[in-house]
């Protein structure tokens, strides 16, 4: 049985439902309505699918000043994870109603756990809809606990790593917010409107074709080489404003086979949540 370790279509995802090695989550989320997530699962998901929360789920405590979402410790979300049944053999697959934002996000943090037998709904719960597939509002199955591990996985940068890079270079800053907001114009989010100085702009939103899905792995390579020159993927840190559009970003690299780039998770939110760290604005 093969593996998806970066995207899946919704039929082939149909034809595996209910198996025993497969665990489905639905991380529908609104920034700026909460409850929503559980709403839209509650009204209608994928069978099988089990729903996990942004902020209650996928992220840890705020200090205020590690970000909007910053992540748990390894350990409890490892913990989460088998408590939804999540083992080593277990292929994992996330999706959202939004494009991936919310889904990557798992995506990644399973990569960063040492799980990679996980991917993300290609299109979405919309993929799903349209090509007339079941829609569930049954409770999820118990699953016996799993036995996931901690291992190594995919790696992240710090504020203070970020810091040092400014006097470095030794890596290139990409940002995945909308270009208004990078500019530093229309922030609605975060206190403080900018970007970290050094930084380029990638909106996360450019990895999708006009149907919602992720453009072709020859299309994102091209605009991603485009953008980057011939800076080494390896010396890439993705960010945004609270950490987790930049994991769409992540994703994007991966369809597009260009593996290696890090995530600075407490990203924007946290960076601006310090007065002594510089601040960019304009293009």
């Amino acid at each position: 049985m093969s593996t998806w370790h970066t995207l899946v279509e919704a039929p082939a995802l149909a034809a595996r439902l209910g198996a025993p090695s497969l665990v489905v989550f639905d991380c529908r989320h609104d920034l700026a309505k909460p409850g929503y997530g559980r709403d839209a699962f509650a009204s209608g998901r994928i069978p099988y699918a089990r729903f996990l929360h942004l902020d209650d789920d996928l992220s840890g405590p705020k200090t205020g000043r590690n970000g909007r979402h910053p992540l748990p410790s390894a350990e409890d979300f490892v913990a989460l994870m088998r408590s939804h049944g999540v083992s080593e053999t277990t292929q994992v697959v996330a999706y959202d109603d939004a494009g991936g934002m919310y889904a990557a996000r798992l995506w990644w943090m399973l990569r960063w756990v040492g799980h990679d037998a996980v991917a993300v709904l290609d299109g979405g719960f919309a993929a799903w809809r349209d090509a007339a597939l079941p829609i569930s509002t049954d409770a999820p199955l118990n699953l016996p606990h799993g036995t996931l591990s901690l291992r190594p996985g995919v790696a992240s940068v710090s504020a203070d790593d970020v810091l040092a890079n400014l006097a470095s270079a030794a890596f290139q800053v990409v940002d995945a917010r909308a270009p208004d907001r990078f500019r530093g114009e229309n922030e609605t989010l975060d206190p403080v409107g900018g970007h970290i100085p050094g930084a380029i702009n990638r909106f996360f939103r450019d990895n999708l074709a006009p149907d919602g899905r992720f453009k072709t792995p020859a299309q994102l390579a091209e605009e991603w080489r485009s953008r980057l020159g011939d800076r080494p993927v390896a010396q890439l840190v993705c960010q945004c404003g609270s950490g987790v559009t930049a994991c769409h970003n992540l994703l994007a690299l991966e369809v597009a086979g260009l593996s290696g780039a890090r995530l600075y998770p407490g990203s924007w939110s946290e960076w601006c949540a310090d007065p002594t760290r510089p601040v960019a604005q304009g293009d």
